[in-house]
């Protein structure tokens, strides 16, 4: 199931940033499609990119949700929700892929422990401060303009390299997030989905799904010991699988001795 998942994140990977030429005039893509939104993390910057990020695309809708009300967005991200929920996170996110490459690289690895469960939480403080927050109270879209570090990833670095008139205009702001971007990738390197573990508010989102969504990890209550081998060897932090936290990856199936756990429709 892991290669099987492995191909399906860069799959998803190249759809949503298949406006090659985008790379080359360092433009952003302006068409039609451009209004629809993928289920995944991916900057509505990024100059490959044919469709708009989500997490964008609310704030944009919060911002001026005093002129009409975001129906389309919140709409799509429950349908998204309810669908999918954190198979999103697993499955459809490039920026999950980037992380989980850098996770390869031969170094230390830091387990997960109580710390890094107390830290999980993190990420639904950014949802509700700078997803909804900064965005309704100030009309800035807190959490693309501070913090998203495949925003300046995907958008930021291609564009700024391409072109001289937004080299010049580079200030403060920019390279706050390029250090920001830094210390998160590094971090993927030692902590397992970094990003996607304590600071992502799309997953934080998703995860509000994880008991009522149509697909992810199902677990045969008749064949399960409780021997709970799945979630000692989960790189997440679940309690159990299919919590908040689990991103349905499937890799615990590989752990179960009794066949309990399946993917599929619950």
């Amino acid at each position: 199931m892991e290669k099987r998942r492995k191909l399906i994140q860069v799959i998803c990977a190249v759809l949503y940033n298949c406006n090659f030429t985008g790379f080359a005039k360092g433009k952003i893509y302006q068409g039609d499609i451009k209004g629809v939104c993928v289920p995944g993390l991916n900057c509505y910057s990024c100059p490959g990119a044919i469709a708009s990020c989500p997490l964008g695309s609310l704030q944009s809708a919060l911002v001026s949700s005093k002129y009409k009300f975001p129906y389309y967005i919140l709409g799509l991200l429950l349908l998204f929700g309810v669908v999918l929920g954190r198979v999103i996170c697993g499955f459809l996110c490039p920026f999950g892929l980037i992380q989980e490459i850098l996770y390869k690289i031969p170094t230390p690895k830091l387990k997960k422990n109580r710390w890094t469960r107390r830290l999980s939480y993190v990420k639904y403080v950014i949802l509700v401060v700078f997803v909804v927050g900064i965005p309704l109270v100030w009309a800035v879209p807190g959490f693309c303009k501070y913090i998203c570090p495949a925003g300046t990833l995907e958008g930021g670095i291609p564009l700024v390299a391409m072109n001289e008139g937004l080299k010049a205009m580079t200030g403060g702001l920019y390279w706050w997030k390029i250090f920001l971007l830094v210390v998160i990738l590094l971090s993927s390197v030692f902590i397992f989905r970094s990003f996607c573990r304590f600071l992502c508010p799309l997953g934080a989102f998703y995860s509000f799904f994880h008991g009522v969504s149509i697909l992810g990890m199902k677990v045969d209550a008749e064949k399960c010991n409780h021997c709970n081998a799945c979630v000692a060897h989960c790189k997440m932090d679940v309690k159990k699988v299919g919590d908040r936290e689990c991103i349905q990856c499937g890799e615990c199936k590989e752990h179960c001795r009794q066949c309990a756990l399946t993917f599929g429709k619950k």
